[in-house]
């Protein structure tokens, strides 16, 4: 089985792009270097690229406007495109999605890689909607940023070279706030929106480290990314920074206005990616949606399907189709009796629609059945997805009336990537077959 590349390095020589793409190629995201454009645009033409990244320095001024042909090449498939050079505002006008400081490590960059390219995937999935709903005589939102300057959340002890960082964030325009600890930390976090968080990494490194650890397990500031900033001599290697979800690392050597710059960068593709978010999620309130649950119709899916299937052709990405039923046990069987499962499916229901991504379609089929369209997934990706929203309302216990014990739910879960030249409902089928068969194995 041969192995296919993800992401395209362009770059005139390995200084940078070397260290990187073995990095990566370790990490799971294969990589090929491109020396230059003509490499890099026949490289987009034979393979399945998911994002490029653009060593600005090594290229010269064809870097800068790479960006855009390689977009372009790839349309209508959305192509992310990193630069690794120092954080300029102009560069954005050369359709750069996000710039990022050398040397880029490799955890550094799958963090941010896996960000864009859901990204890439939910701004797609959004001009889809826009049609389907169309169809049905509805018009959804389009994505509008938040107007404003960018909220900046300073976290550390109030040393001169933090200060000095906060200072030229508030020149550089962004709104920040300062907290001196964790508690305030996720205090502030809970009560206001901010686009990046900056952390201070001084005599107390390990709570800076548990601030980044702890908004990686909160879903709702899951996506906000933080640069941690500490001292050359810190403990804590860059490796073990980003593998606790820091987004970036600097040090006060670095002059506070670079490192304003990467934070501003940093918030500035925060920013559109919740707007994209928040644009797709609004489509639930269309008045389309299944009364009960929040989620897509069984005739809507079928029409949205469809049209996902067409453009994962088009666009040349996997998806996956899933089937999740509800399994027959005695304690269903008896809740069913009762009317107790009615009354729980709303709530199920609503559970799935808040445990998929944005950009993931979810259904109700039936009174019983719920399915998942999953656009840039394979298969195992799409299975595991399913597997884990299962896992979590198999943990959530359900009302069974007066002095009789909660209920709960297991899932019998059929999954199927769409091949070559096959239908959406031939998938969907596919999908279903396999969910019954687990429920007479």
């Amino acid at each position: 089985m041969t192995v296919q590349a993800r992401i395209l390095i362009v770059a005139r020589d390995d200084a940078l792009a070397g260290p990187l793409a073995e990095g990566l190629d370790r990490l799971g995201w294969r990589t090929i270097t491109a020396r230059g454009p003509y490499a890099a645009l026949a490289a987009l033409g034979d393979l399945q690229i998911e994002a490029a990244i653009v060593d600005t320095a090594s290229g010269g001024a064809d870097a800068l406007t790479l960006a855009r042909r390689l977009k372009a090449a790839c349309a209508p498939r959305r192509l992310p495109v990193i630069a690794i050079g120092d954080p300029d505002p102009q560069l954005d006008s050369f359709a750069f999605d996000l710039t990022l400081a050398p040397p880029l490590h490799p955890a550094q960059a799958v963090l941010r890689l896996e960000s864009l390219v859901r990204m890439a995937i939910a701004e797609e999935e959004f001009e889809l909607r826009l049609e389907t709903f169309a169809d049905k005589g509805r018009r959804l939102e389009l994505p509008e940023q938040s107007p404003g300057p960018y909220r900046i959340l300073a976290v550390g002890e109030p040393a001169p070279q933090f200060l000095a960082l906060s200072n030229a964030l508030s020149r550089s325009g962004a709104d920040v706030v300062g907290a001196f600890t964790a508690f305030t930390a996720f205090d502030y976090l809970h009560e206001r929106a901010f686009d990046s968080v900056v952390l201070w990494a001084g005599d107390n490194q390990a709570e800076a480290l548990s601030i980044a650890a702890g908004m990686r397990r909160n879903t709702r500031l899951y996506h906000i990314p933080a640069l941690l900033y500490m001292a050359a001599d810190s403990y804590v290697t860059t490796s073990e920074a980003f593998h606790r979800g820091v987004s970036d690392v600097a040090s006060p050597e670095t002059p506070e206005t670079e490192t304003a710059k990467r934070v501003i960068e940093l918030a500035r593709s925060y920013r559109r990616q919740t707007a994209i978010r928040r644009a797709l999620e609004k489509a639930r309130s269309s008045g389309l949606m299944d009364a009960a649950t929040g989620l897509f119709t069984r005739d809507l899916f079928a029409a949205h399907l469809v049209r996902l299937t067409q453009a994962a052709r088009t666009r040349n990405r996997p998806m996956s189709v899933c089937v999740l039923r509800l399994s027959e046990r005695n304690e269903v069987t008896s809740a069913r009796a009762g009317g107790w499962l009615d009354r729980a499916i709303p709530q199920i229901g609503s559970m799935i629609g808040r445990l998929v991504r944005a950009e993931d379609t979810a259904a109700r089929l039936g009174p019983e059945v719920f399915a998942l369209a999953l656009p840039g997934t394979p298969q195992a990706a799409g299975r595991a997805a399913a597997e884990r929203i299962a896992a979590v309302i198999a943990c959530t216990a359900f009302e069974a009336g007066e002095g009789k014990t909660p209920f709960t739910v297991d899932f019998d879960i059929g999954v199927a990537q769409i091949e070559r030249g096959e239908s959406a409902a031939a998938a969907l089928e596919r999908a279903a077959a396999r969910a019954l068969q687990r429920e007479a194995g």
